[in-house]
């Protein structure tokens, strides 16, 4: 899995902020994704040096679609994978800084 595939995006929350505090980032990433293929990306595209790892599948919330002169009718819900990546002291994550 390539580098870029593997980290979507980064979630900034209440939450993630004072994680961020502890030295703890937060990362959507690919729902095949590894704990090993995660740290890797996280070194290699933020030149920083990963403590652990801690992955969770957080499932999605069904949905229903609404149409005029139909009844509502269910959608598949959408899973995704979040990581919390703990970095070494003395490291930080400038991007996430917001």
């Amino acid at each position: 899995m390539e580098v870029t595939e593997i980290l979507r995006r980064g979630i900034l929350t209440e939450k993630t902020v004072r994680l961020q505090e502890q030295n703890q980032y937060t990362f959507e990433v690919a729902k095949k994704a590894t704990k090993v293929d995660i740290r890797r990306a996280v070194e290699t595209v933020f030149n920083v040096q990963v403590k652990h790892v801690n992955v969770m599948r957080m499932p999605g919330k069904p949905r229903f679609i609404r149409r005029r002169g139909a009844a509502p009718r269910p959608v598949a819900a959408r899973e995704w994978k979040k990581a919390i990546v703990t970095l070494k002291e003395g490291q930080t994550i400038d991007a996430m800084k917001a």
